[in-house]
């Protein structure tokens, strides 16, 4: 939805293959659960759940105490304001430096359960998940030194591009494990609100108005200018 509204503009400055990448391939089958059935209707309906209860709380407590919660980024976001102020943007780094650094441990947990053999998933299926965890792992250092370059040149483009597809493989990830029993009590809520500080959040406060200054600064007019004429003595 929000990838195509912004290819249009980053199309141009061939950044625009970052953002898109395929989906993770899909694990090994094992009686049609993994992925699929109830699994995926069940996060949905999570999904569906936190957005309308944090929408809800957010609206009604926007412009009252700013503890920059997702709540109210979510609230900026559904609101006509987007511009965000110093403050906010600092804020906003703070807390996707959190939610990384969670999903951090949260797979550290992950990797231990299952080389301990505290999940049900059989050798193959064990190896496809510690192969998708290692994959977090790439998009976890990635994201953090994107914060960090962020908070140093917060108009850098290219930055906020490669933080915004972390967030997004991270959330890819985190929501293929939440369909998975074993998996699912580990990971909690912290899949769907991942994607939700990807998009509409970063995305829609941050990435997208930055790519909309940049399209226009290069569609300016330059200025010529104009040669002086020297004026040639009597």
């Amino acid at each position: 939805m929000g990838g195509r509204r912004l290819r249009e503009p980053l199309a141009r400055r061939g950044v625009d293959k970052i953002i898109y990448s395929p989906s993770p391939s899909s694990p090994p089958a094992r009686g049609g659960e993994i992925l699929k059935g109830l699994g995926r209707e069940k996060m949905g309906y999570r999904k569906i759940f936190l957005v309308g209860f944090i929408l809800f709380f957010g609206l009604t407590s926007f412009g009252k105490a700013e503890d920059y919660s997702l709540q109210y980024f979510l609230s900026k976001a559904s609101s006509k304001t987007l511009d965000l102020s110093k403050k906010e943007k600092t804020e906003l780094f703070n807390r996707l430096e959190g939610v990384v650094k969670q999903a951090q441990k949260i797979r550290t947990k992950l990797i231990q359960a299952i080389q301990i053999g505290e999940t049900d998933a059989r050798y193959q299926e064990g190896k496809f998940w510690l192969s998708k965890l290692e994959e977090d792992q790439g998009s976890i250092e990635t994201g953090i030194q994107q914060i960090k370059l962020l908070r140093e040149k917060p108009t850098h483009l290219i930055a906020s591009i490669k933080l915004y597809k972390s967030l997004k493989d991270l959330s890819s990830n985190f929501n293929a494990y939440n369909n998975m029993p074993s998996f699912s009590a580990q990971v909690g809520d912290l899949a769907p609100e991942i994607e939700l500080w990807a998009d509409p959040v970063f995305y829609k406060l941050y990435l997208l108005p930055l790519a909309r200054s940049k399209d226009a600064e290069t569609r300016a007019p330059q200025r010529e200018k104009k040669p002086t004429l020297k004026e040639k003595k009597p």
